[in-house]
């Protein structure tokens, strides 16, 4: 992997990662396009570090206070119904099933689901699911005529059973072309959340599955499988962009619809099956990327 490559490709994770465009299918699809080598699971995974490193300082009070709390409720019973340690056992919660599906589906993953035309076929579907709980969220904040505008969870009226979906939204990003932001923040829409609640919770339910893929992969640097500096810079870029988009991002659902995104998926997932109808890509080209 040339250098340029690697900034490339940093440039391409952090602007993708936060989006619900799929960050996975993005990469892929950049060194497919390129002609460049596969770049490798490991690759993916350690420079998903620098994304969420993002997420860790642009919500570092949040975290503090979550993970600060959480640890005191342990041994003082009058904090374990503060919303701050409920929160913490609710990401933990949320991230069982992307533990548990991860490792009992490892070989599909790596496998039949790095397929392109499943990759076309999740990020088509998943953009009509995001379309349609987008339009109910806006629904219920614009109401009309004959229809009371209605009111949105917030992350206080999260418990349990609504952390479980939300995690089993996320585990559906194992599948390249779903979007682990996607996935997650459409779940949320159609459990009545709002916008704001379903991106901050999808954000901060993802540091625990990132941070422990990536931190699995980091053998691989000492291993001699993954080029180190170039996978060490294209981390620190992607972090570096990453902070600047979710910074945006979470500006943009206060006000704006996902349509935009919602159309761009579609788009992409139709050029896809053209292309590779048309034998112009193969639909295992760069097939372990991202």
């Amino acid at each position: 992997m040339t250098w340029f490559e690697s900034l490339i490709l940093g440039l391409v994770q952090g602007l993708t990662e936060f989006l619900p465009i799929s960050s996975s299918a993005h990469l892929r699809l950049t060194a497919a396009f390129a002609g460049w080598e596969d770049p490798g699971a490991a690759f993916t995974a350690i420079t998903q570090i620098g994304t969420e490193a993002a997420v860790l300082i642009y919500f570092r009070k949040d975290i503090a206070k979550i993970v600060s709390t959480w640890f005191r409720s342990l041994h003082t019973k009058s904090l374990r119904s503060d919303q701050d340690a409920v929160m913490g056992w609710l990401v933990i919660v949320g991230s069982i099933p992307i533990g548990v599906l991860g490792l009992t589906l490892k070989d599909q993953i790596e496998g039949p689901f790095r397929d392109l035309r499943l990759t076309a076929t999740t990020l088509i579907v998943m953009g009509v699911v995001l379309g349609v709980a987008d339009r109910l969220a806006a629904r219920d904040e614009e109401g009309g005529r004959h229809r009371a505008v209605r009111e949105r969870k917030t992350l206080r009226e999260l418990g349990v059973r609504d952390g479980l979906i939300f995690g089993l939204c996320q585990a559906m990003a194992l599948v390249p072309g779903v979007s682990r932001s996607g996935a997650t923040i459409s779940g949320g829409l159609l459990m009545g959340y709002t916008r704001e609640a379903a991106a901050r919770y999808s954000f901060l339910l993802a540091i625990p599955a990132v941070l422990a893929s990536g931190g699995m992969e980091l053998k691989a640097l000492g291993e001699g499988h993954v080029a180190w500096g170039q996978t060490i810079f294209a981390t620190v870029v992607a972090f570096v962009v990453g902070y600047a988009v979710i910074a945006w991002f979470m500006k943009f659902i206060t006000t704006k619809s996902f349509m935009p995104f919602v159309v761009y998926r579609i788009l992409l997932g139709i050029a896809l099956f053209v292309l590779i109808g048309l034998g112009v890509l193969s639909p295992h080209a760069a097939e372990s990327a991202g």
